[in-house]
C-alpha cells in the first residue's frame, strides 16, 4: 500500500484552498471571516455549515461534521486517505510523493486507475463503432432514432456506442494500449478462464451485438456500462434472454453506491430544482433530453439507502417518478423509510388518469411541459404511503386497517427525529378519520410501537445536545482544547494529570492522553502537524472541529485548574464518600481498620484541597 510522505499532506492542505474544495458539493455565502451554507451531511433548512478558509476547516454547528480538505473527499466520495490524497492532487495539479520504495513506480499505476482509464478507452471503442459507417454502426444508429426515437445529438452527449456481435477490436485495443493483465481480468468486460494467457483472441467480450451506454460516477468517470439488447444480441449470448446487462461489481464499481446521471444532475439542482428519481437510464436520458436535467436513475436494481444518502450530501429534496404499474409503485413505497432515514425529503409524482406511466413515452410525446402536470398532482410521502396501502379505507376490514396502520407506523419510524416523527404523523392525521380511529388513539398507538422498538428517546435529562458526539460535555474536552490552542500549558498538565483520572471510554479521553504523553516527552509536534497522532476518523472530526473554534478565554491557566479539579473530583471524591460511610457505621473490614480509613480519608481531603497547577502557571 502506498505511504505518502507526511510533508505532502502538508503542502496539500496549505496549497489547496478549502472554499474551492467544498464549492463542489455545497453553495457557500459570505459571512464575516467565513463561509456559510447548508450542511452536505444532513438535512437542514437553516445553514449551519461553517468554513473557514484561513484555518482550512469546516464545521456543522447542526450534526456534528467536522474535518479538513481529506476528511471532506473522503466522506463526500467514499475514498479511503490515500485516494482522498491522490484525488486532490489530480484535481488541482499537485504531485504525489511517496515514501521510498511504497508508491507506484513510474512504470507502473494503481489498478483501481488503470481500470478507470481502461473504461475511457471503451466507451470510445463502442461509440466509434456507433458512428461507424459499418452495418452495426448503421443498426443500431437506426434503433436509437427510429425506435428509440433519440437524436443523435443525445448520443455524442452521453457518449452511446455498440458492441459488435462478434467483435474482438476491444481487446485488441487495450492490448495495444498496454493495459496490465490484471486491470483486463478485473475490469469486468470479457469473460477469461482461470488459468488462460491474456492475449486478444482469449478475452471473449462480455457484451455482444447490444446497445451501450457508459455508467459515470459523481466525479464524471466512466466505470460500467448498462447494455440493451438489440435485434443484433446474438443468440449464443450468455445473457441473451436479459433486456438489460450490467457491468459486475469490480474494484472502482458497486452498483448499489452509484446513480446514473448523478454526475451531471448534482450541477442542476437548487431551490425549487429537487432530484427526480426515474427507473431506468433511458428515462433519465429522456428527462436530460426534453430540458429535465435533475434526473437519475439506479442501477437497474431497487435503490438503496447508499443511493439515497448520496443524494441528500448534493441536495435535501428529490421527486420520485417510477412507472405507474404495480411493480414501479412498490419500489416508490419501499423508497420511503430509506428516504426518511437518510433525511432526503421525498415527493411522489403522478398523473391522474394516465393509465400505466412510463416517464421516456410521457417525456417523448409531451415534452417538459409534463413535467408541471406531474408537479401539480405530486403527493407527499405520507398521503402517498396512505393512497398505496389503502386505498379504500372505508370498504377495507378491521384487520386490513390494523396491517395498514402498522405499515405506516414502520415508515414514520425510520426517521431518527422524534420531531420529524411527529410532523409525519401531523400529516397523516386529517386522513385517519377515513380509517375510522380516533386522532389521539392513533397517537398513543404510534408510541406504544415506539417503545416496543427500542425508539424511544432518553429523558431530556440524561440527553447530550443534538449533534454533540460523545464525551463531548466532560473535562477531557476542555481540556484537549486547551492543548490545541494554549500549547504553552501542554508541559504542565502533564506533570499534573495523573493517567488514571482520564476518561478513556471516548476520543477526547484517548487522545487527551496521547497528546499529554507527546508533550511529557518533548515530542508534541505542533497542531499544524498532527496528522501522525490522530488514527480514527472520529478522533480526526474532534481535533478539526476544537480547531475550528477559537475559544475566547481570558484567563487559560484558570480554566485548566478547573478542568484538573473536576477530574480530580471524579477520581477521589467517590472513595472518600466511601470512607465517610463506614466511618459513620464504625464499619471495618480485614483489610483496614478505623485509623487507616481516617489516615486515608485525610490524605485525599489535603489532596481535593491543594492547587494542581505550579504556581508559575496560575
Amino acid at each position: 500500500m502506498p505511504v505518502i510522505k507526511p510533508s505532502c499532506v502538508r503542502d496539500l492542505k496549505l496549497r489547496i484552498n478549502i472554499a474551492d474544495v467544498i464549492s463542489r458539493v455545497a453553495t457557500l455565502r459570505k459571512a464575516g471571516s467565513r463561509l456559510k451554507g447548508l450542511c452536505p451531511f444532513h438535512s437542514e433548512k437553516t445553514p449551519s455549515f461553517n468554513v473557514d478558509p484561513n484555518q482550512g476547516y469546516y464545521k456543522c454547528f447542526g450534526c456534528g461534521k467536522a474535518g479538513d480538505i481529506i476528511t471532506f473527499v473522503r466522506e463526500t466520495e467514499q475514498l479511503s486517505f490515500t485516494e482522498a490524497v491522490e484525488t486532490l492532487g489530480q484535481r488541482f495539479g499537485i504531485v504525489i510523493e511517496y515514501e521510498e520504495g511504497s508508491g507506484p513506480s513510474r512504470e507502473e499505476r494503481s489498478l483501481r486507475q488503470e481500470i478507470f482509464d481502461l473504461h475511457e478507452q471503451a466507451a470510445d471503442h463502442f461509440h466509434e463503432v456507433f458512428k461507424g459507417s459499418g452495418p452495426v454502426g448503421e443498426k443500431l444508429r437506426a434503433y436509437w432514432t427510429d425506435e428509440r426515437r433519440f437524436p443523435m445529438e443525445l448520443a455524442a452527449e452521453f457518449k452511446i456506442g455498440a458492441a459488435a456481435p462478434d467483435d474482438s477490436g476491444l481487446a485488441a485495443r487495450l492490448i495495444k494500449h498496454r493495459c496490465s493483465e490484471d486491470a483486463l481480468r478485473q475490469c469486468g468486460l470479457f469473460y477469461i478462464r482461470e488459468g488462460m494467457p491474456v492475449r486478444a483472441e482469449t478475452l471473449r467480450l462480455r457484451f455482444r451485438g447490444r446497445l451501450m451506454i457508459p455508467i459515470r460516477d459523481h466525479q464524471g468517470r466512466v466505470v460500467a456500462f448498462t447494455a440493451r439488447q438489440t435485434p443484433l444480441t446474438p443468440a449464443d449470448d450468455a445473457s441473451h434472454e436479459a433486456k438489460y446487462v450490467n457491468s459486475p461489481e469490480t474494484p472502482i464499481f458497486t452498483k448499489g453506491n452509484l446513480l446514473f446521471n448523478l454526475d451531471r444532475a448534482r450541477t442542476q439542482v437548487g431551490e425549487g430544482k429537487p432530484f427526480v428519481i426515474v427507473e431506468g437510464q433511458l428515462d433519465a436520458m429522456r428527462c436530460w433530453q426534453v430540458g429535465l436535467r435533475t434526473a437519475v436513475a439506479p442501477q437497474g436494481t431497487a435503490i438503496t439507502e447508499s443511493q439515497l444518502g448520496l443524494l441528500r450530501r448534493y441536495h435535501p429534496q428529490a421527486e420520485c417518478f417510477f412507472d405507474s404499474d404495480s411493480a414501479g409503485q412498490k419500489a416508490a413505497q419501499r423508497l420511503l423509510p430509506m428516504a426518511l432515514k437518510a433525511g432526503l425529503e421525498v415527493r411522489f409524482l403522478r398523473l391522474a388518469g394516465a393509465g400505466k406511466l412510463d416517464p421516456d413515452l410521457l417525456f417523448l410525446e409531451r415534452g417538459l411541459a409534463a413535467y408541471d402536470d406531474l408537479r401539480r398532482g405530486s403527493l407527499s410521502g405520507m398521503d402517498f404511503l396512505r393512497r398505496y396501502i389503502l386505498p379504500e379505507p372505508s370498504a377495507a376490514t378491521p384487520e386490513t386497517t390494523a396491517r395498514a396502520i402498522g405499515q405506516i407506523y414502520e415508515v414514520v419510524a425510520a426517521a431518527d427525529s422524534e420531531v420529524l416523527q411527529q410532523q409525519l404523523l401531523a400529516e397523516i392525521a386529517p386522513a385517519i378519520g377515513a380509517f375510522r380511529i380516533l386522532p389521539h388513539a392513533f397517537q398513543a398507538d404510534f408510541r406504544k410501537f415506539a417503545r416496543a422498538r427500542g425508539r424511544t428517546a432518553r429523558p431530556a435529562e440524561e440527553a447530550e445536545p443534538a449533534g454533540r458526539p460523545a464525551g463531548s460535555l466532560t473535562p477531557e474536552r476542555h481540556l484537549l482544547m486547551l492543548c490545541l490552542h494554549y500549547e504553552e500549558l501542554g508541559k504542565s498538565l502533564s506533570t499534573a494529570l495523573p493517567h488514571d483520572w482520564i476518561d478513556s471510554g471516548h476520543a477526547a479521553g484517548v487522545l487527551l492522553n496521547r497528546f499529554l504523553a507527546e508533550f511529557e516527552h518533548g515530542t508534541w509536534p505542533g497542531r499544524d502537524q498532527l496528522d501522525r497522532l490522530l488514527e480514527t476518523p472520529e478522533e480526526k472530526a474532534l481535533v478539526a472541529s476544537l480547531l475550528f473554534d477559537p475559544p475566547a478565554i481570558d484567563d487559560p491557566a484558570k480554566v485548566a485548574e478547573e478542568g484538573l479539579k473536576q477530574l480530580r473530583a471524579r477520581a477521589l471524591e467517590p472513595r472518600l464518600r466511601q470512607i465517610e460511610l463506614a466511618l459513620a457505621k464504625g464499619a471495618t473490614d480485614s483489610n483496614a481498620d478505623p485509623m487507616s480509613l481516617l489516615k486515608e480519608r485525610f490524605n485525599l481531603q489535603r489532596q481535593l484541597s491543594r492547587p494542581l497547577l505550579p504556581a508559575a502557571v496560575r
